[in-house]
């Protein structure tokens, strides 16, 4: 109990993966009184028996720490109810992850959605939207061995409801949340989620597409403007939807990234420039990030690219706002998952050029 006589939550994490396994690694640095249990939850046996001989072993990018923990492979009766169940699976899986969960879900727990995407929506139809809380991640983490976890890149963490209502449970996940990395509280997640959802759908593809990490692509000028182009057909959709779009880590304005007009149909100019420049520091920032979908195609497992471009075409063909890079881009990672394309440099370019996109081998 807490000084106040209140007893911390219990947390369920559900998929032990890079990020699963760095939530419930921190969280289990906590103990008792902050949170009352942390138990992960993973299909995989072996990420079970690593953790339980070593605990979880976070490495990379700020402190190596090892906690213990205990990951099982499924709930049964005895295992109770959490407060909080967070949902760290692949997009592809979180509404069976979701169904999973539901019965340990405390009537006045929340699931918390740690996917890329809009997935927010997709888990508040099996349990309720009062119980579903939304988690941006802008960190990147990966597992290179069962146990192991390893975090790529720094950044925060923001929270909020997608209705955008204010929830004193926020404030209490917050103050868990600070263990794993800085935290903002918004009003307006959902902008957020589309600003995010416009960076994925263009880095993450076209990482999957590239099957390369993001630091060497964004050095190809090439895609560099695939990946404007994606971003812009996904801040049109947002303009149509009038959603207004957050700043992401609250410096990368999606609106100003976006290209006019004007700029698609330029080669050069000083505002494209400006553009290619602040892509290229991202890739230098992230230069480590690899593409969570390639990971899942080398593992055979379904892609997420409909939960990314696959949202921007259907949200668009319903306002009427045309996609068609996302919509190739889609088609192109289906492709790849079914070993249709072979992913490289090779593929990015020639998706380029099918939409006139083409500069001298090197840029």
């Amino acid at each position: 109990m807490d000084e106040d006589g209140q007893v911390g939550p219990r947390v369920l994490v559900v998929g032990v993966g890079g990020l699963g396994g760095t939530f419930a690694g921190w969280l289990s640095q906590l103990g008792p009184p902050l949170v009352s249990e942390v138990l992960g939850l993973a299909r995989n046996p072996a990420v079970g028996a690593a953790v339980a001989e070593f605990g979880y072993r976070m490495r990379g990018v700020g402190e190596a720490v090892d906690a213990p923990g205990r990951v099982l492979q499924t709930l049964g009766p005895d295992d109770g109810l959490f407060d909080i169940i967070l949902l760290c699976t692949q997009p592809p899986q979180v509404e069976a992850a979701a169904q999973e969960a539901a019965p340990w879900l405390a009537p006045d727990g929340v699931m918390v959605t740690i996917q890329n995407g809009l997935c927010e929506d997709r888990v508040a139809r099996i349990v309720g939207p009062d119980r579903v809380l939304g988690c941006i991640v802008g960190f990147g983490a990966t597992h290179p061995e069962p146990g192991v976890f390893e975090r790529t890149s720094s950044g925060g963490l923001t929270l909020g409801r997608m209705d955008g209502q204010p929830d004193p449970r926020l404030d209490r996940l917050a103050a868990l949340m600070e263990a794993v990395a800085p935290v903002t509280v918004t009003d307006n997640l959902v902008g957020a989620r589309w600003s995010k959802l416009a960076i994925n759908a263009a880095i993450s593809t076209l990482g999957t597409l590239g099957a390369d990490r993001l630091g060497p692509l964004m050095h190809i000028r090439v895609v560099r403007r695939l990946a404007l182009e994606i971003m812009t057909e996904t801040v049109r959709v947002a303009r149509a939807q009038g959603i207004v779009l957050e700043k992401v880590s609250g410096t990368l304005d999606l609106e100003w990234l976006a290209l006019s007009e004007e700029e698609q149909q330029q080669v050069a100019s000083p505002s494209l420039l400006a553009k290619h420049t602040l892509l290229l520091a991202v890739g230098t920032r992230y230069r480590r990030l690899r593409s969570s979908m390639l990971y899942a195609i080398e593992r055979g497992q379904e892609p997420a690219v409909d939960f990314l471009n696959g949202e921007i075409v259907t949200r668009g063909a319903a306002l009427g706002v045309p996609t068609p890079v996302n919509r190739r881009a889609q088609e192109l990672v289906h492709r790849v998952a079914r070993r249709e394309e072979t992913p490289g440099v090779p593929l990015l370019r020639q998706f380029a050029g099918e939409f006139g996109f083409r500069w001298g081998p090197q840029s």
